[in-house]
């Protein structure tokens, strides 16, 4: 494989999808292959249902909606990229440059608000993939998707890499002055360096912790995802973020412990080849030191609790960051009485 670099592009290659039958696996680096993959498709698909219902207890949230499929921002170690191929895409280049979009997620998050007998529970915008990802400027789903919200008083969190969330601060005050909405910006790195090759289509470090500080200072509760840890990459910076982040006005943060599930095995094996030949196999060989000796499992708590020294090193490190920056922090419990199914109904009168 040759060692060159694209810009703005986290994956090397197409994959292949485990549910076709014939393989395909052009690189990026073909002549004919790389004019036609320089830039993102944007197919419309017609789904029935928005609103997804989280299985067991392993996420701290019920329901999750997501108005697209494929993210643009391009992360190398992403765990959505294996869904992409339930669409007949490949986990590569395909789910960074062929994003499907849910042009009638408004209506129909108004339909699951009707239902008869709903009973309110927080959503989480996005459970998968990036709800504020650079489409999201010109389509506006997830800002209608908001306003929703704001209309039925239906309380909301939102998970992004993405600053382009402050553009909405004229709906998100209006729901934090309800309690309706709070903002998790991920932020894995502040080494800027690391951020371009790391997500490459995502905010800055310096966007985003801007972006922190306004949602801040308008009220509206933020967390913040030091996500994932990577061993090698940014292990080494765990403090430096906590101390960043609580300064910029985060009430409270979260992490995880990167695996590579599945067809994200392939992808980040190759970036790292791409980007950081020199570390390539300390870093794996410490990512499967986390779970005992695999890159992957498929059990969120246990991939997030790890195994042995390294895990230990890492979760103490945050609990000394805790306790230093995060001493007195309190995150608001979102209200869920304020819902009225009914409102829909009401606002069509006028």
């Amino acid at each position: 494989m040759q060692s060159e670099k694209i810009k703005g592009q986290g994956a090397v290659e197409n994959i292949h999808n485990r549910f076709f039958k014939n393989r395909y696996e052009t690189t990026i680096y073909q002549d004919d292959y790389e004019e036609e993959i320089a830039k993102t498709r944007v197919l419309e698909v017609f789904p029935k249902t928005i609103v997804n219902e989280v299985k067991g207890d392993s996420l701290p949230f019920l329901y999750s909606m997501n108005p697209y499929q494929g993210c643009e921002h391009g992360c190398a170690y992403c765990y959505a990229r294996p869904t992409h191929q339930y669409w007949g895409y490949s986990a590569g280049v395909d789910f960074e440059r062929i994003i499907l979009v849910k042009k009638n997620a408004p209506e129909l998050l108004e339909q699951f608000f009707r239902k008869r007998g709903y009973i309110a529970s927080p959503i989480t915008l996005s459970g998968n993939t990036d709800c504020y990802q650079p489409i999201e400027r010109k389509l506006q789903i997830t800002r209608k998707l908001l306003q929703v919200c704001l209309d039925y008083k239906h309380p909301v969190s939102i998970i992004t890499k993405n600053a382009l969330v402050t553009r909405d601060l004229d709906i998100l005050t209006e729901l934090a002055k309800l309690n309706l909405v709070s903002v998790s910006l991920s932020i894995p790195t502040i080494n800027e360096e690391l951020r371009r090759v790391l997500e490459p289509r995502t905010s800055s470090v310096k966007t985003k912790l801007q972006a922190l500080k306004t949602l801040s200072e308008n009220r509206i509760p933020t967390h913040v995802m030091v996500a994932p840890i990577i061993p090698g990459l940014n292990s080494s910076e765990i403090l430096a973020v906590l101390k960043t982040v609580s300064e910029h006005g985060a009430l409270s943060f979260g992490y995880t412990l990167v695996a590579l599930n599945d067809e994200v095995e392939p992808v980040f094996r190759d970036w790292l080849e791409v980007h950081f030949p020199d570390r390539k196999e300390k870093v794996l060989n410490q990512i499967a030191s986390l779970h005992n000796g695999s890159l992957s499992e498929k059990n969120i708590a246990k991939r997030n609790a790890g195994n042995g020294n390294f895990a230990q090193m890492i979760h103490d490190t945050f609990a000394v960051g805790r306790r230093k920056y995060f001493n007195n922090a309190k995150f608001p419990k979102l209200a869920t009485d304020l819902f009225d199914g009914t409102k829909g109904e009401q606002l069509k009168l006028f």
